[in-house]
């Protein structure tokens, strides 16, 4: 296996990496309010750790959902226009579940050392991250996360009550993957 040089100005191996979990585009291509959350809390979270020194990479996974292009193809583009260079992004523009997106992530980042940043909604962010954890990658919430997914209490409590049997559901599933060596 030879060794590849990054490119200039980009993150090495240790680096830290956030993952921005997907969320849906909306019919005319433009990202959803929950999308574009997201995003932009990577990117306030990746400046701070780029005041503190350090150079991240940004993985955003998501896949085609009912509209438009890939989640990750549309955050792309926003962490383009929020100053993030294309050469700090490495998407995952196939996954469509948050199972599946982990799966990505650990493929993308093989050899790489540095700890993993979770980007997503408040409700969403402790399934990612033991999902991270069982995967073999030391992760962490990427803090502050957007705001509230719903301005409605019904909404956000929908979301949350949502989460309680996809975390042991998921998290099964990511353990029994690792035993049968498929993650």
């Amino acid at each position: 296996m030879a060794f590849v040089t990054p490119p200039a100005g980009s993150p090495l191996p240790g680096a830290p990496a956030i993952v921005i979990f997907g969320a849906a585009v909306r019919a005319d291509g433009s990202p959803s309010g929950a999308l574009r959350r997201r995003v932009e809390a990577a990117a306030r979270f990746g400046q701070r750790l780029q005041s503190a020194g350090q150079h991240p990479l940004y993985v955003p996974t998501g896949g085609i959902g009912r509209h438009g292009d890939a989640e990750a193809a549309v955050m792309t583009r926003l962490l383009g226009q929020l100053g993030v260079p294309a050469t700090d992004i490495l998407p995952d523009p196939a996954s469509r579940d948050t199972v599946a997106s982990v799966r990505a992530v650990r493929r993308l980042l093989a050899g790489r050392t540095g700890t993993v940043f979770a980007a997503t909604d408040r409700y969403h962010l402790p399934r990612c991250v033991v999902l991270l954890w069982l995967a073999g990658l030391k992760a962490w919430p990427a803090t502050p996360p957007p705001g509230p997914a719903a301005r409605d209490t019904c909404r956000r409590w929908y979301w949350r009550l949502r989460e309680i049997p996809a975390l042991p559901w998921d998290a099964a599933y990511v353990v029994l993957l690792r035993l049968l060596r498929k993650l």
